[in-house]
């Protein structure tokens, strides 16, 4: 399983090759040890955003920039982006990527905090996408208030679905979401096995 993993994984890095502006954010997302996505992923976040046509996105953890290039590349071009990090200084180096990568200020909105403490104040279906890459324990809750920001036809991402992990929290974590997003009709599910694994889930139009 990991194996076929890791040859899904580098055919995407291969399909979506970054260029200087995500190359950089990269590499201070490493040295800062802010697990930023791989290209399969952000390709994967890009496509997700121009289908949705996305005006309004949340994410939740900053990579130091990198998720949030995808996205922003992928959006409608006056989208805002509202990132949520529990790290200020993740998020200076966001805007930092931002800014190199040619985005103007306005397109995004930074907001320093844990998630379940910010994501409440968010406004009910106000939203295209919420992308969420941060305690995966904390997915249930993530995806809860995801479908109170979604309008109909919004998309919910959950990175790291296929990451292997000793922590036995995170892993329920992963497993409950999918369990709910499964038994739950009004949600249209998909797994894409690419970099770590991308659990996604569309609110029904209807």
């Amino acid at each position: 399983m990991e194996a076929a993993i890791n040859e899904v994984q580098t055919y995407g890095e291969w399909l979506s090759p970054e260029d200087e502006p995500l190359r950089e954010a990269r590499r201070l997302g490493e040295e800062f040890s802010a697990d930023p996505i791989g290209p399969g992923c952000g390709a994967a976040l890009r496509l997700l955003a121009s289908l949705v046509n996305a005006r309004t996105v949340v994410e939740i953890g900053s990579g130091c920039g990198v998720s949030g290039i995808w996205l922003l590349r992928g959006m409608h071009p006056q989208g805002v982006l509202t990132s949520v990090d529990v790290e200020p200084e993740n998020q200076r180096l966001a805007k930092m990527a931002y800014s190199d990568a040619g985005f103007a200020a306005g397109r995004t909105r930074m907001i320093s905090g844990r998630a379940l403490d910010v994501l409440p104040r968010l406004t009910d279906a106000a939203y295209d996408l919420v992308f969420c890459d941060a305690v995966r324990r904390e997915y249930p809750d993530y995806l809860a208030a995801a479908l109170r920001l979604l309008r109909p036809g919004g998309v919910v991402v959950f990175d790291d679905a296929l990451r292997p992990t000793s922590d036995t929290a995170d892993a329920e974590g992963v497993e409950t979401t999918a369990r709910l997003i499964a038994e739950d009709d009004s949600l249209i599910p998909l797994l894409l096995p690419v970099g770590n694994g991308l659990l996604i889930a569309q609110k029904n139009r209807g």
